[in-house]
């Protein structure tokens, strides 16, 4: 069943007047009583410290000074005194409950009965029973307790109040309540008004009758409106251009298609360059079970799986930092980094390959910054450092330097490889495209280094191109934008 916004708006409002005046009447009224109750506790306290003195001084100045006999001899003349004193009615107890100054009839309630045993613990406590309040104390000489002292506290003045304001609660509540729902009740009818208002528009638009009105309104109201105005051509243009839709939907699902048949084949290139080594592992191992005495074959599968098991580890690392690549801005920790420093660090780390190989190093930096994360940069510089050592000529020279133009570092790195055939240059920053194979092979590549490094220049908005390549060699070229401080960027 529908139920209408007029309606869902008045049972709401109702309900929220309601629980407002409710709770504000709770706590006040709670107010008042927790008030009430703790001046009745101050008062009756001080009271209870009174009645202790005043039996001291009157214990002081009698000859006998035994507490237990004064209040056996002369309990009902101090509690008749005490009830002057204080204005309040006073039951007298010895430390025994036995009552002084009254008859014992008078003491029949469980509820005085419990609470003097309190009492006579050297506690204080009270009970309230209908309009009495009954208040016990110990009555003390020094830290010894001799009885008890029972005050009857009367709290029809204390309910008397509360009602009168409880009442005047009711009658205060239920006016500021009719009053209120009435005004909010046509104020928001307004707000009602227009949403059943637009909710006919929407209708309308639904059976395709886009010609909508606006509401004059300077509210949210009048701009959701001015929304659905807009929104209705918007949706006479779409219906218009679908055709268009459909195409851009079809190029779509086409790039799609391509998209799984790269991810097909990229699946298929990690298959096949990972068959290859295990091939070979697999090869040396079932030589050995066939001839385990062979010492010169021991050496040499040793060797060669050593090898294919570098070169596996190698291309698993590599593809684990492909997929790694798939993040967010943020979780790049981009800073300040000197560009002559990591490269320095890269080539000492390389050190001992390029001395493996005999390659000599020859290098020409200054001194420059760009903002990026430090590991990227290393990474990339790395990936292109390691095929410049891979496929150099032996006792090859590898030349790094770099350069400050036009707000951007520039990094070159060469060497006297053995080039890049014209017809591959284009695929060269594809996964596992390695133009020599067998030299690939006999390396440790997988043809991921360059496709590496091209990724991770391109998060840190740098680029990577190849310059020129023959039988001379090869040079790359880095760029990055140079650092600029956070005051020149604002």
């Amino acid at each position: 069943m529908r139920i209408s916004i007029k309606i869902k708006f008045s049972i709401f409002l109702a309900a929220l007047l309601l629980l407002t005046v409710f709770v504000l009447s709770v706590l006040v009224l709670e107010g008042i009583k927790k008030n009430q109750q703790v001046e009745i506790e101050q008062y009756l306290a001080q009271q209870a410290t009174t009645a202790n003195v005043y039996f001291i001084q009157t214990l002081m100045s009698e000859s006998n000074k035994v507490p237990q006999t004064f209040l056996a001899l002369k309990g009902k003349e101090f509690a008749a005194q005490l009830e002057l004193i204080s204005g309040q009615s006073v039951v007298l107890y010895d430390q025994q409950g036995a009552i002084v100054n009254k008859e014992r009839a008078s003491m029949t309630s469980d509820g005085i009965k419990k609470t003097l045993a309190f009492a006579l613990n050297n506690k204080t406590a009270f009970l309230t029973a209908e309009e009495s309040l009954y208040y016990m104390t110990p009555l003390r000489t020094g830290n010894e307790q001799v009885g008890v002292v029972q005050f009857n506290y009367s709290l029809s003045n204390n309910l008397a109040f509360y009602n009168q304001i409880k009442q005047m609660f009711v009658y205060i509540g239920t006016g500021v309540f009719m009053l209120s729902f009435i005004l909010a009740y046509f104020y928001f009818n307004s707000f009602a008004t227009g949403i059943i208002r637009l909710n006919g528009t929407v209708d309308r638009i639904r059976e395709g009758h886009f010609e909508t009105n606006t509401l004059r309104r300077k509210d949210e109201i009048g701009e959701l409106s001015e929304g659905i105005r807009v929104m209705s051509e918007q949706m006479m243009k779409t219906l218009q251009d679908k055709d268009q839709e459909r195409e851009k939907l079809t190029q779509a699902v086409h790039k799609l298609s391509l998209l799984d048949q790269q991810q097909k084949q990229f699946i298929g290139n990690v298959t096949h360059e990972f068959k290859t080594p295990l091939t070979s592992i697999k090869a040396y191992i079932d030589l050995l079970e066939m001839y385990p005495d062979d010492e010169k074959l021991l050496e040499t599968a040793k060797i060669n799986i050593q090898s294919e098991t570098q070169r596996l580890y190698e291309m698993v690392e590599k593809v684990l930092q492909l997929a790694a690549l798939d993040k967010y801005d943020f979780e790049y920790n981009k800073e300040k980094v000197d560009i002559e420093q990591t490269i320095r660090w890269v080539l000492n780390s390389l050190k001992g390959k390029m001395d493996k190989f005999g390659i000599q190093l020859e290098t020409d930096l200054i001194e420059a910054y760009v903002e990026a994360d430090k590991d990227c940069i290393a990474i990339v510089l790395i990936n292109l450092m390691d095929n410049a050592i891979k496929y150099n000529k032996a006792r090859g020279h590898i030349f790094v330097k770099n350069d400050l133009k036009d707000g951007q570092v520039i990094i070159e790195i060469s060497n006297t490889g053995i080039g890049i055939p014209e017809e591959v240059v284009h695929k060269i920053f594809d996964p596992f495209y390695t133009v020599d194979k067998n030299r690939s092979r006999e390396n440790g590549g997988a043809g991921l280094g360059l496709s590496l490094a091209k990724q991770y220049a391109e998060t840190q908005g740098g680029s990577i191109a190849l310059v020129s390549t023959d039988e001379a060699g090869t040079v790359f070229r880095i760029t990055f934008p140079t650092y600029e401080p956070t005051e020149m960027r604002s």
